[in-house]
């Protein structure tokens, strides 16, 4: 069976240490990494590499191709010329690699976010000169969502070249990390703020905003992709639409029909079956695709959440690759 994941990364040390300087890592608000268990290999580790350990990891769990994206810390912590470099050396490197296995691989484009008049013109040099599918970005920059206005271009970009954009979380802003996770003890902090609650919600609040800010109506055919099964949006869309009625007169649609038009889900790091269940019920099986989050969660749970999902045949091919094949246009 292929299988098509799309929410994996890598990264490029070489280009982080060339641009990116400590202090802006440190004005995001970045936590200390993630503790790794006894006997266990960091996903720091494994980022930068596409070698053995890659390759094993995919084919013992029966993945068929990765779509790659940069992760951070990024060119949205730099701006100016230097930013506009480094996404594009970072997508130049990515190009390589997809070049060089491209059965195995396809690539999204990172963007300059602290430079938004910037970034349509790389999404377009991604998308048309080095072949990739679409883009991802991480979070907000600099306090900005993509309803901002400066990054109108960059989604008008997305739409002409038919490409989705993928909404990453990224840590809490130092602000928001001050106010709601301070105080806990080290470690707790981090989970709350990130990978256990705090960056799946602000995602959610990144779609929300483009829903009620009119950005969806604005660009009808504009194209997203959130992870981590709807990033809490499937058990909440139908409340947002009772609560909200008497306030949303100046959008076209119900929030849920705008954010099941216009946004797919991955599995990304969830491997259970509630809220599978409860994404399947709100979003359909047409606007689900698989995926993992390698290497922050294993290929081998990838492969364990698909063996226990309980779907028809013809379901299934959507979740695993036929989805994903055909929003990013990829070919068997």
């Amino acid at each position: 069976m292929r299988v098509v994941a799309l929410e994996e990364h890598f990264t490029l040390p070489a280009a982080i240490s060339k641009y990116v300087k400590p202090e802006a890592i440190a004005k995001r608000g970045h936590y200390k990494g993630r503790r790794v268990a006894p006997g266990k290999t960091s996903p720091m580790e494994l980022l930068p590499e596409f070698g053995e350990k890659r390759f094993k990891s995919l084919d013992d769990a029966g993945i068929t191709v990765q779509v790659l994206s940069n992760s951070g810390p990024g060119p949205d912590l730099v701006p100016g010329a230097d930013g506009i470099a480094m996404a594009r050396e970072i997508n130049d490197y990515l190009a390589g690699v997809v070049t060089k296995h491209p059965k195995r691989f396809a690539g999204f484009a990172a963007l300059p976010m602290a430079s938004p008049e910037a970034c349509a013109d790389e999404l377009r040099r991604s998308v048309k000169d080095l072949k990739f599918v679409g883009a991802m970005i991480h979070g907000t920059c600099e306090d900005r969502f993509l309803d901002h206005p400066s990054y109108d271009s960059l989604l008008a970009a997305a739409v002409e070249l038919d490409v989705p954009i993928y909404i990453h979380p990224n840590v809490p802003a130092s602000a928001i990390q001050q106010i709601y996770y301070s105080g806990l003890p080290e470690g707790a902090d981090r989970v709350i703020g990130t990978a256990g609650w705090g960056w799946h919600s602000e995602v959610a609040i990144h779609i929300l905003r483009m829903v009620l800010q009119g950005t969806f109506d604005k660009h009808p055919k504009l194209k997203m992709v959130i992870g981590h099964m709807g990033e809490m949006l499937p058990m909440m869309i139908a409340r947002l639409d009772d609560v909200g009625a008497a306030d949303i007169g100046h959008l076209k649609r119900l929030p849920s029909q705008t954010i099941t038009d216009q946004v797919w889900i991955t599995t990304s790091g969830i491997f259970t079956q509630p809220p599978f269940i409860v994404a399947l019920q709100t979003f359909g099986i047409d606007r689900i695709m698989f995926s993992v989050d390698y290497p922050f969660a294993r290929d081998a749970q990838g492969r364990k959440f698909l063996n226990e999902v309980a779907l028809a045949p013809a379901d299934m091919a959507k979740l695993t690759h036929g989805n994903a094949d055909a929003l990013l246009k990829l070919k068997a």
